[in-house]
């Protein structure tokens, strides 16, 4: 029985650009060899939220798939052996619905304002 899973991962930004496109389809078609795809979103190059190696950004590729259990722990592990792969990351998903957008979602803090406390007036 295949399980629902999205994988982001990001490919490190100094290569050329055919040996981005290259490990790229690496990983399209190990998915494809392993599962079945739903979608693939290329974010393409974006500015990391912390350096990794000294690098400050990333070429962002996230894929909808489906595959048996026991693929993302081998997917995982190609990450880490490839160097063109600066991060990646498989996680599970309940719902067999691939969402239309995909966006971080906005929070807005509200800040509270602290109580007067009156002193007491001196006389």
């Amino acid at each position: 029985m295949a399980n629902n899973y999205e994988v982001l991962f990001i490919i490190n930004p100094t290569l050329a650009e055919d040996e981005i496109k290259a490990a790229q389809d690496k990983f399209i078609n190990l998915i494809k060899e392993n599962g079945e795809i739903q979608e693939i979103n290329e974010w393409g190059k974006r500015r990391l939220a912390y350096p990794i190696n000294d690098i400050q950004e990333g070429y962002y590729v996230l894929v909808y798939f489906a595959a048996n259990a026991d693929f993302p722990a081998e997917l995982n592990r190609r990450f880490n052996i490839d160097d063109a792969i600066m991060r990646g990351m498989v996680i599970a998903r309940e719902d067999a619905k691939v969402p239309e957008t995909v966006a971080a979602p906005v929070v807005e803090e509200t800040v509270e304002a602290a109580p007067a406390v009156e002193a007491p007036i001196a006389e």
